[in-house]
């Protein structure tokens, strides 16, 4: 039988969300403790992969089990996971459901802090110098399109293709003045993301320009875009899907 799990984790002491050797993942926590708690060897396939140091507010995994499991599970590994690591929810899939493949749209935040702040220099970049958040909008507006993202790709990984179907794509503020970028697509390159915000950031500081960052994009080339953003202000926040896949979650 196939479940599917929903859950979250703070990326700060992690090697990113798929296992490496020699380095602590998310996917390798999971793993070694479901394993643990169903005597069995388990392995999980998430809905994507999230970069050294960056945090998932809403992720999802499958994994494969014989045996009828309940919402007791989430209970006994929410107690077993470490503390940075937390599971939501439990759902009985049919067995061809796929947690990466199956998945429709994912949606990242990433979080700008323009002050000093104790609180966040682990969950946000902290960055006080102005920003023109207009152009940075303007700029960002030039994203929601289906190409080729190749200008924010990390270099030598093994995808196929580049091309993104990109949805939205916007700047916002939130209560405690913090500037929040959200971005969604149907799919994400390495380091995508935070190699946007970085060229983004330097349209608002006024470094280059919309038709710069336009010129960007169109070139595919990562050495034409900025430096990435710090991943501790990255945040996957959302994963969609086929609503007919979720029949049966376990209350």
């Amino acid at each position: 039988m196939r479940y599917f799990l929903e859950l979250a984790y703070n990326g700060k002491n992690y090697f990113g969300y798929q296992i490496q050797p020699n380095q602590i993942s998310v996917q390798e926590v999971i793993e070694d403790r479901l394993s643990k708690l169903l005597r069995k060897k388990i392995s999980i396939v998430g809905a994507g992969r999230t970069d050294a140091g960056v945090h998932a507010k809403k992720m999802f995994v499958h994994f494969d089990y014989d045996e009828k499991l309940n919402n007791d599970l989430i209970k006994k590994l929410n107690s077993f996971l470490p503390k940075d690591v937390a599971v939501y929810r439990l759902f009985l899939m049919d067995n061809e459901a796929h947690a990466r493949f199956d998945a429709t749209s994912r949606s990242y935040n990433y979080f700008i802090s323009p002050f000093k702040d104790p609180f966040a220099f682990d969950s946000a970049w902290i960055f006080n110098r102005e920003l023109n958040v207009e152009k940075m909008n303007e700029a960002a507006k030039l994203l929601i399109k289906q190409g080729d993202f190749g200008s924010f790709a990390k270099l030598h990984t093994d995808v196929k293709t580049n091309i993104c179907d990109v949805r939205e794509a916007f700047w916002r503020k939130n209560e405690n003045g913090q500037l929040i970028f959200q971005i969604t697509a149907d799919r994400f390159l390495r380091n995508m993301v935070r190699a946007i915000v970085g060229t983004l950031v330097e349209v608002g500081l006024g470094k280059i320009s919309i038709q710069d960052f336009e010129e960007i994009i169109e070139q595919k080339q990562r050495s034409s875009a900025g430096a990435s953003a710090p991943a501790q202000g990255l945040y996957l926040v959302d994963v969609q899907y086929p609503k007919e896949l979720f029949k049966n979650e376990f209350k």
